[in-house]
């Protein structure tokens, strides 16, 4: 998900969501320490470090299968919103003893929204979309997490995502996404019936800490039942194709490739396909637009910046589009000027509507992850970022 530095390793909660929102209310415990202080560790446990030795040499092959636990190396690397990440790797005097990898990337699921269902299609999804070479490859799954390819590389920076050429080439990456055909579900059911679960969830949640239960009171001030289905409503009567989509496309989950930097094309790659599924093609750039103004590389509370200047201009949106409806239909280069011009536009009104659902969708996911998971972010202050942007953008709309 949205890409900061983790340092944190604590495994996942065990609880589910119904669990914790059922439990009884507890008393109201005022704040005992400054919510800027940074606590995470730099190291791994060492019991995540035995669990992704045992992986390692269970799932992986060659060397893997007689190194030594002490010899063994991880390393926590830039991990995200929902999951952590480690590399795992030999160590330099350790031969190869065929074509195995030297170092893979180990990744922790964090607390899953999504549900059991959801976590099976996304590893078959991951599986289809390495074979097809368009993302990393697989070497080990298993119930808390999967072994994948590391890939030399470094995540973007929110900053490049406005670079022309940059942009241009994540729009046709977009595109050859969208064209893909999935083994999956083709209704566009997931939108907003993961937000009605979200919503469903949120109004059943209890917090203690006092700062956390007055930022959440303010969220539920907002009216946001009658809100979704208003949205509900617009997005109804909006023209947008169902495609293949993301569903989570942001700097931290698009890769530049190491030795590739100075190239105008293939520089770049996808990942982190966990929420990935037939949805509104809308849905899935608008959520891209929007990524434009939030910066996860922060190291203090709240672990994120916001800046809706960055939204990107009418003339960013109008390159952006130009570049995706090349690569997505072909045939659209017969097209006059004119009429290539009022596609143009047409995506410009269809995107920014479902820019809406972006930041209604991971607001909610927000304030149940404040609720869950053991990754130190200020979720609640995100939540409430989201839907202040979402009321900015409605205004701005006109809607």
């Amino acid at each position: 998900m949205k890409t900061k530095f983790i340092n944190g390793v604590s495994s996942s909660p065990s609880m589910s969501l119904g669990l914790l929102v059922t439990e009884n209310a507890l008393q109201v415990q005022p704040d005992t320490e400054p919510e800027c202080k940074d606590t995470r560790p730099d190291v791994p446990d060492q019991q995540t470090k035995h669990k992704a030795y045992l992986w390692c040499r269970e799932f992986l092959h060659g060397a893997w299968k007689t190194v030594g636990e002490d010899a063994f190396q991880i390393t926590i690397i830039r991990g995200g919103l929902s999951n952590k990440l480690f590399l795992c790797a030999l160590p330099e005097e350790q031969q190869s003893a065929g074509d195995e990898p030297r170092n893979v990337l180990l990744r922790l699921y964090g607390a899953i929204l999504q549900g059991a269902e959801a976590m099976i299609l996304e590893s078959v999804m991951f599986a289809i979309l390495a074979e097809r070479q368009l993302g990393p490859k697989l070497y080990g799954i298993f119930p808390q997490g999967r072994l994948e390819q590391f890939v030399p590389s470094r995540k973007l920076a929110t900053e490049e995502l406005r670079i022309p050429s940059i942009c241009a080439e994540i729009a046709e990456k977009i595109a050859k996404f969208h064209r893909m055909r999935m083994p999956f579900n083709k209704e566009p059911k997931w939108l907003f019936g993961t937000m009605e679960k979200y919503m469903s969830q949120v109004q059943s949640l209890t917090f203690t800490r006092e700062t956390h239960l007055r930022k959440f009171t303010q969220l539920m001030t907002y009216g946001l039942p009658q809100e979704m289905e208003s949205l509900r409503c617009l997005l109804e009567s909006t023209r947008s194709p169902v495609v293949f989509c993301h569903n989570d496309l942001q700097e931290g989950n698009i890769l530049l490739l190491s030795g590739r930097e100075n190239m105008d094309k293939q520089k770049l790659m996808l990942i982190d396909f966990e929420y990935s599924s037939y949805n509104y093609r809308g849905f899935d750039i608008g959520n891209f637009f929007c990524e434009w103004m939030y910066d996860y590389n922060c190291d203090t509370s709240p672990f994120f910046k916001t800046n809706t200047s960055n939204y990107p201009t009418k003339a960013q949106q109008m390159h952006f589009f130009k570049s995706y409806l090349s690569e997505y239909d072909l045939e659209l280069a017969k097209l006059s000027e004119e009429d290539q011009l009022k596609l143009r536009e047409d995506m410009l009104v269809e995107v920014n509507r479902f820019a809406l659902a972006s930041h209604f969708f991971w607001g909610l996911w927000s304030m149940i992850q404040a609720r869950i998971s053991t990754i130190e972010f200020g979720y609640l202050d995100y939540a409430m970022a989201r839907f202040d942007a979402y009321f900015e953008l409605k205004k701005k709309l006109g809607i």
